[in-house]
C-alpha cells in the first residue's frame, strides 16, 4: 500500500499513532493508501518485487515509491461485502492489480529489523520476541512477519496480514506470561476503564497465583438482540482458536504488558461493549491500544469480586448479571473458594 502523497506519511499506516483520533480521521488515513495486488506463491520470499517490499518494510522512515497499475484503482467491492467478517485488519483504500513497483535507491534501514531478517537460523517466534524487546512497534513486527522475513530459511513464507497480526500478539503475550509467573500476586481486585471509538472497555485484574484470562465482547444488533462472544484460557493456555479471533490476542497482549511492567501477576477479565457509534471495523489494533490506554489509567481497588464487577459494569448497557453469568473465570473462582472453604472446615 502506498499514498499518492509526498513527505512523512508514517501516520497513515502506524496504528500506534492513532489513539485519540476519530473514526473519520483513521478512515481517511487508510483511504489515502492505494493497494496494489499481485498473485504470488506463499513460498516466494525472494525476487525483485518481493525484495523491494522487504526493503521497504525495514525502513525507519517514509520512502519515495513509484507504482503503476494495470487499471485505475477502485474501491474494493469484495472488502465492502466482507466488512463485517474481517475485522482484524484496518480498512484500506482503492485497489488494483500492480504492474510495476520501485522504491527510492536511498533507504534508511532499521538495523534491528535488518539483523533479524538476515539471521536465517533464528526461529520466527524468537525473532518476534527479539524485535519486541528491542523496542520495535507491534505493527512493524506484523509487517515483516507478513513479508516472510522471519524464521528459519527453509520455513519462511508470506503470511496473510490478519494471521500475522494475531500471531505477533499471541507470541509476544505468551512470552510475557511466562515471565509473569515468577512475580508476586496483586493484593486487591483492580478495575480499569477506557472508552474510545465507540468501544467501552472494563478490565478486572483478579488476585490469583495462577494465570487466567477471559475476554467477553457484547453488542446489540439492529433488531435489539444481544450478541456475545467469549473466550477463556487457564494456566494451560488456550485449547482452541478464539471465537472472537484476533481481538483476543490483542487484548491479552495489553494485559500481559501491564503485568510485566508492574512486576505482578493476576488473572484478568476483560469486558468489551461495542456501541452503535463504532460504525465500521477498524482492526484489532484499536483493542490492543484500548486495553493499553485503560491499564495506563488509574486503578480502582476493591476487596472482593462483587464490588469490582459492579464498578466495572456501571457504565455499560449490558447488565452485570449478563456479563457474570457467562464468565468462566468467575465460575472457576467460585469453585476455588468452595474448595478452600472445605479444607478450612476440615482443620
Amino acid at each position: 500500500m502506498l499514498p499518492p502523497l509526498h513527505g512523512d506519511t508514517t501516520i497513515l499506516d502506524k496504528p500506534e499513532m492513532w489513539p485519540g483520533k476519530s473514526i473519520e480521521e483513521i478512515v481517511n488515513y487508510r483511504l489515502s493508501l492505494v493497494r496494489g495486488v499481485s498473485n504470488i506463491h506463499i513460498h516466494s520470499t525472494s525476487g525483485k518485487y518481493i525484495e523491494s517490499l522487504q526493503e521497504l518494510a525495514m525502513t525507519s522512515k517514509s520512502v519515495e515509491s513509484e507504482a503503476t497499475f494495470e487499471k485505475t484503482p477502485i474501491a474494493d467491492i469484495e472488502q465492502e461485502k466482507d466488512l463485517g467478517l474481517d475485522t482484524d485488519s484496518a480498512p484500506f483504500g482503492p485497489v488494483a492489480s500492480l504492474k510495476t513497483f520501485k522504491t527510492s535507491s536511498s533507504l534508511s534501514v532499521d538495523q534491528r529489523l535488518e539483523n533479524v531478517f538476515h539471521d536465517k537460523d533464528l526461529r520466527a517466534a524468537e525473532g518476534i520476541v527479539n524485535l519486541y524487546q528491542g523496542g520495535v512497534e507491534v505493527s512493524r513486527i506484523c509487517r515483516v512477519l507478513s513479508m516472510g522475513m522471519l524464521g528459519l530459511q527453509k520455513n519462511r513464507k508470506l503470511v496473510p496480514t490478519k494471521w500475522s497480526i494475531s500471531a505477533t500478539d499471541d507470541v509476544i503475550s505468551a512470552s510475557l506470561i511466562k515471565e509473569i509467573e515468577t512475580f508476586p500476586t496483586i493484593d486487591f481486585f483492580e478495575v480499569y476503564k477506557h472508552i474510545h471509538l465507540g468501544n467501552y472497555y472494563s478490565v478486572i485484574l483478579i488476585p490469583d497465583d495462577i494465570w487466567g484470562f477471559e475476554m467477553q465482547e457484547a453488542w446489540y444488533d439492529n433488531n435489539g438482540n444481544l450478541g456475545v462472544g467469549i473466550d477463556f484460557e487457564n494456566a494451560n493456555g488456550l485449547d482452541h482458536y478464539p471465537s472472537i479471533a484476533g481481538a483476543y490476542f490483542a487484548a491479552r497482549l495489553g494485559v500481559a504488558e501491564h503485568l510485566f511492567k508492574i512486576r505482578h501477576k493476576a488473572a484478568a477479565l476483560i469486558l468489551r461493549e461495542i456501541r452503535p457509534e463504532y460504525v465500521m471495523p477498524l482492526g484489532v489494533w484499536q483493542i490492543r491500544e484500548g486495553i493499553r490506554k485503560a491499564l495506563d489509567g488509574e486503578a480502582k481497588r476493591f476487596d472482593n469480586f462483587q464490588n469490582a464487577s459492579l464498578f466495572a459494569c456501571a457504565n455499560l448497557s449490558v447488565s452485570k448479571n449478563e456479563w457474570i453469568s457467562n464468565s468462566k473465570i468467575y465460575k472457576n473462582m467460585k469453585e476455588q473458594m468452595r474448595i478452600t472453604d472445605f479444607f478450612k472446615r476440615q482443620l
